[in-house]
């Protein structure tokens, strides 16, 4: 194990749940060395052909984290992480929900809009390599209406990162879109995204026990979706709103339930950023496309609930 690779304790929880063989090209070229190569990219930020030679080739490893975050692999293996860990009882339900910006290089803009097609389902290299297969037009977890997840700022290109983090400071979910992107747009898709299976019969786990977040979800569709789910919430009443229902009178209604100790686990989720950010491609954006830095997000995830 090099540093920040995996540990055999963490190899051996994760080997379990990683694909067996390409349907294109056969047999995988060595998961272990493969991933991480993939981990200390996305723990560093360094270019894809800057990749030490101890990870053999830089290109087997772009191609893979590519393909994984096309197909979803990097997903699964985080829900099957998770899934573990809640069969333990070492999920805490108590989860929050927040977001925060990142500034993207400026070599993550100018991505294609339109592929060459190698086929009406998608597009391939003439010439795929050993990890090459055919990419969905639009793959899973792309940026949305926003194409790629890029917006525009004064400072340049930045993305928004939306999650949400049970109360041991691990991400549950995730999603990505421009920086301009309000919070309150994404709360329903990011609750619905958790997803932890079971381990043996028995539906995914979707609902927390409890839900915090801030402000910037205190609207009308942000309190109902946990209301109608049955999902105890804490969300403060912006001062504005406040003011505008005490105007009325009795005309404005009661004022929302706060949870003033429940509030403070919020810090939770302030805190999974900070882990996530503690890898470079994380913390700058260096994708072009919205589904692999997505991809690389999650990664960081994986191993933030590796590690706790």
């Amino acid at each position: 194990m090099g540093r920040g690779g995996l540990t055999d304790v963490e190899w051996e929880r994760l080997r379990p749940f990683l694909p067996v063989s390409n349907r294109r090209c056969g047999r995988w070229r060595d998961h272990r060395q493969v991933i991480d190569g993939i981990l200390h990219r996305v723990r560093t930020g360094v270019q894809w052909r800057d990749l030490p030679e101890r990870f053999g080739p830089w290109k087997t490893a772009y191609e893979r984290h590519r393909l994984w975050s096309a197909d979803g692999t990097w997903e699964r293996l985080l829900q099957q992480v998770q899934a573990e860990a809640d069969a333990a009882d070492d999920i805490d339900w108590d989860v929050s929900v927040d977001s925060t910006i990142v500034r993207a290089h400026q070599h993550a803009a100018g991505a294609r809009t339109d592929p060459p097609s190698a086929s009406k389902g998608g597009w391939a290299r003439k010439t795929p390599g050993r990890d090459a297969v055919a990419e969905p037009r639009r793959p899973p977890g792309g940026g949305g209406a926003g194409g790629e997840g890029l917006g525009r700022s004064r400072g340049g290109f930045t993305t928004k990162v939306h999650l949400s983090a049970d109360g041991r400071c691990r991400p549950l979910s995730l999603v990505v879109t421009p920086g301009q992107r309000a919070d309150c747009t994404q709360f329903e898709p990011v609750l619905e995204k958790i997803r932890v299976p079971r381990i043996g019969p028995g539906r995914p786990r979707k609902k927390p026990d409890s839900l915090a977040a801030d402000k910037a979800y205190s609207n009308g569709p942000c309190r109902a979706y946990p209301r109608e789910r049955g999902i105890r919430h804490t969300i403060p009443e912006k001062t504005d709103s406040q003011a505008a229902r005490l105007r009325k009178g009795s005309r404005g209604g009661r004022p929302p339930g706060f949870d003033e100790e429940r509030y403070k686990k919020r810090n939770t989720v302030e805190r999974a950023i900070n882990k996530l950010k503690n890898a470079r491609a994380v913390a700058t954006r260096y994708d072009k496309r919205g589904y692999v830095y997505l991809g690389t997000i999650t990664a960081a995830a994986l191993v933030i609930s590796l590690h706790t």
